[in-house]
């Protein structure tokens, strides 16, 4: 019987990083290290269950990692501070831009995959467009220091003459599905939604503040976490089978490449449950409202012509499949 290849998932406390173990263990691989700082009870129901090899709290990870404490195969680094409310920068340097690197020199220093979490936050208003381009990064204002901090540490990767003999930075859009709720303010509309019928009825979605989007109208490109874990699944295959090259190196767009309405994704909630959509327009936040993408869209050429060829669940499907098979069980929730 082949060995297992041992991997590494940072982050897997959290939404997609529990996700992604959970895709692994069902494609039969155990032989996993989850890394994440562990302290949060609520985030604790996210892994229990999945079966891995060790789980270590990530300060521990990279004491060990300087002491070659380890054999790893690949690296899928999924940890970072999210919150784009979060204004202080030194905590997402040191989480998303200094860990980062010191992940990548290990990658480096021992010649495996690595495939990094970044954002499509890098991408702010959306002046440049959404092409996942190397030459645009530094034209790039993202509209938080989360943002900032994950365009940072693309820059950097790319300048830098040494790296992993294959890598990839992916730059998630708006992800939504189950083991969110621990994000609180951050979990997705859907989530959010999902309680707010289930305690009031209705759902209130931010008011446009700007006038060329009618309330509800805001548009983002909405991706389930499922087909994300699964672009990381296929992208993983592909490294350890000899089919990705270094000149497929750098950074991809992970949505849908279908951008849609804020107002689509609340009626849809209502739609899963079997309910007529019930949905009022109240004040963006004041702390936000300077600071919001009111369109986003990925531009997916480059995964495409990289070989993933799978479509991407619809909105509709996804939402269906999340209220349906988690929300309304609680499983994952």
């Amino acid at each position: 019987m082949t060995k297992q290849p041992t991997i590494v998932i940072t982050g897997t406390a959290g939404f997609i990083g529990s996700v992604m173990v959970q895709y692994l263990n069902e494609k039969g691989l155990t032989n996993l290290l989850l890394v994440d700082d562990f302290g949060v009870e609520e985030k604790r129901k996210n892994w229990e269950q999945k079966t891995y090899t060790k789980v270590i709290e990530r300060q521990a990870f990279l004491d060990q990692l300087i002491n070659d404490e380890h054999e790893i195969d690949i690296i899928i680094h999924l940890g970072a501070r999210t919150d784009t409310t979060e204004f202080n920068y030194a905590i997402h340097e040191e989480l998303n831009v200094e860990y980062s690197k010191s992940l990548w020199h290990y990658a480096t220093r021992k010649q495996i995959p690595f495939i990094y979490a970044s954002s499509a936050a890098t991408y702010g208003s959306g002046d440049q467009g959404y092409e996942d381009s190397h030459t645009i990064l530094d034209k790039l204002v993202p509209l938080n220091p989360y943002g900032v901090s994950k365009n940072e540490f693309d820059k950097w990767a790319i300048a830098q003459t040494e790296q992993p003999p294959i890598w990839t930075g992916l730059k998630f859009f708006n992800v939504y599905g189950p083991n969110e709720g621990h994000k609180a303010r951050m979990a997705s509309v859907i989530f959010h939604a999902f309680n707010q019928i289930k305690e009031t009825g209705l759902v209130k979605l931010f008011k446009s503040h700007r006038p060329d989007f009618k309330d509800g109208e805001q548009l983002r490109d909405f991706i389930y976490v499922k087909d994300l874990v699964d672009v990381i699944g296929w992208m993983m295959h592909e490294m350890f089978a000899s089919n990705w090259t270094p000149a497929k190196n750098g950074l991809y767009n992970l949505g849908t490449g279908k951008a849609r309405s804020f107002y689509d994704l609340a009626a849809n909630t209502f739609i899963a449950q079997g309910l007529k959509p019930n949905i009022e327009f109240i004040d963006m936040p004041l702390d936000i409202r300077d600071k919001y993408q009111y369109f986003t869209e990925a531009n997916m050429a480059k995964l495409r012509a990289a070989g993933y060829d799978k479509p991407f669940s619809t909105l509709e499907e996804g939402v269906e499949d999340y209220v349906k098979n988690y929300l309304l069980t609680s499983k994952g929730y």
